[in-house]
């Protein structure tokens, strides 16, 4: 069904970026009934016209669709409203919603899965909530001459025949790199280029799972993992970490689980890393009880005081591991190439699902992520982001000990990634301190919005990657502002 969609746009509300007034925008109308399943909505060049904004931020925001299972499709092929849509899963709280709870595995309601507020909400001003490269120090000078020098060199027949796999030299390469810095020893036709490593989870459902599987999921843990799991099977169930990281104890008390998703790098949100000695037990419990395991590598080109261990996959001796990781997080989330070593015997299964579902990636960027790899442009960017990162990282904590006024600062996942998880100190209410940040018009990030059955202790995530050092110092001060004024507002 084509939608007209010469949409009409709304007035923005206060202090929402771009994109999160394109998303909410679509978002309400798809919740509302007034986008019908199945209604294609228009073109990201077309929308960005009537609508007068950058397609780079009408295509952060349909890509955000997609990840949350509002809308199908990809760039180039078309984007619909989905026929199932996800609002079964979590709630945004629109006019004559009564709330939904994905059921749990014991028979009682989950908690519902939150949107996450790093993008999503709009109206308040969220708090440290970038957890995003920033594009800023990404060498686009660099970058565009090679999109020039691509755009010279492709031929029509590349630009005519799509490799569903992705293209060749950039999949050698990929392989290569993740040779040198994750530890992995694998083919080039163990690679699959995808847009994200959402797009990698969404594909591993598709092919894996049928509806009666189970999936195991970290708890606390990404929060786009449930919605995503649960388009293919009801039987998500949340599992607990514990200070190493995803339970292989707790995950051996259950029966018929076909897959399980970790981010053992840097737990998301805690930022646990997963010591070897856990490790081992998860890849010999998975080959025991016959499943899958997709490992979440999201930010682990970022380690602030040593090198990081070997990607899980690396040790993976009975090819049980599908590693995903992305060149979003590392260069810029507008490019949308990321990648997938998949297991010998899925990789038939995950070209013909990509051809399948028409998701593909320019050629010119491949070619031109190719070499950039190759001519060592992407590890010198990578060398300069990390040390800003480490910069700005060590600002945080700077000023989180202000904030806690003499008392010990508890973090967990600092030495690495995008953000890290300030457990707050003793006496502060985490829900109080959400309501005065939302009187002031203000939104914070608590860990007890990363939890699905666990209760955890009064801790915030502190997302400070895309943030330069003067947006650091002013949202610290509103922060410390927060807890000093407890009876305030």
């Amino acid at each position: 069904m084509e939608s007209s969609l010469d949409l009409p746009q709304e007035s923005p509300r206060d202090g929402e970026s771009k994109q999160s007034w394109v998303y909410r925008q679509i978002q309400e109308r798809i919740l509302k009934g007034a986008l019908a399943s199945g209604a294609r909505l228009p073109s990201t060049r077309s929308l960005s016209q009537r609508w007068r904004v950058s397609r780079s931020t009408v295509e952060a925001a349909y890509d955000q669709l997609r990840g949350e299972g509002y809308t199908t499709g990809a760039v180039g092929s078309g984007t619909y409203v989905s026929a199932i849509i996800p609002d079964n899963f979590f709630r945004r709280g629109l006019p004559g919603d009564a709330g939904g709870h994905a059921a749990s595995e014991s028979g009682r309601p989950a908690r519902p899965v939150r949107a996450d507020t790093s993008q999503a909400t709009p109206g308040p001003e969220p708090l440290f909530a970038a957890r995003t490269a920033d594009a800023s120090l990404f060498p686009m000078a660099t970058w565009r001459k090679g999109l020039m020098t691509s755009a010279q060199r492709v031929t029509p027949d590349q630009l005519a025949n799509e490799e569903s796999q992705g293209w060749l030299p950039l999949r050698e390469q990929i392989a290569r790199y993740l040779g040198t810095a994750r530890g992995i020893s694998c083919h080039a036709d163990q690679v699959v280029i995808l847009t994200g490593i959402r797009d990698g989870l969404d594909l591993s459902a598709r092919i894996l799972l049928s509806r009666q599987d189970k999936v195991l999921v970290e708890d606390p843990g990404y929060l786009n993992a449930m919605p995503l799991f649960s388009q293919f099977t009801s039987r998500v169930v949340p599992i607990a970490i514990d200070e190493h990281g995803f339970s292989v104890a707790r995950a051996r008390r259950h029966r018929g689980v076909k897959l399980v998703h970790v981010t053992p790098a840097h737990q998301s949100p805690t930022g646990v890393t997963m010591p070897v000695s856990r490790r081992l037990e998860l890849l010999a419990w998975a080959k025991q009880a016959d499943c899958w395991i997709i490992e979440d590598d999201y930010d682990s080109e970022f380690n602030y005081d040593s090198a990081p261990l070997a990607a899980l996959k690396s040790l993976d001796t009975a090819d049980r591991v599908i590693h995903c990781g992305s060149f979003n997080k590392t260069m810029f989330n507008a490019l949308r190439i990321g990648y997938a070593v998949v297991p010998k015997r899925w990789v038939s299964a995950f070209s013909r699902a990509r051809h399948t579902t028409g998701r593909s990636n320019s050629m010119i960027e491949q070619m031109t992520l190719a070499g950039f790899l190759e001519d060592g442009s992407f590890a010198r960017h990578v060398r300069k982001a990390r040390a800003v990162y480490a910069q700005r990282r060590d600002l945080v904590m700077r000023l989180l000990a202000q904030a806690a006024g003499g008392e010990p600062v508890r973090t967990s996942g600092e030495h690495a990634g995008f953000h890290l998880l300030w457990w707050l100190p003793p006496g502060q209410d985490a829900h109080a301190l959400r309501d005065r940040a939302r009187a002031r018009g203000l939104a914070l990030q608590p860990v007890a919005d990363y939890c699905r059955r666990v209760d955890l202790p009064a801790g915030l995530v502190i997302g400070y990657s895309g943030l330069d050092e003067p947006e650091i110092m002013r949202q610290g001060a509103l922060l410390q502002a927060l807890l000093a004024r407890p009876t305030a507002g």
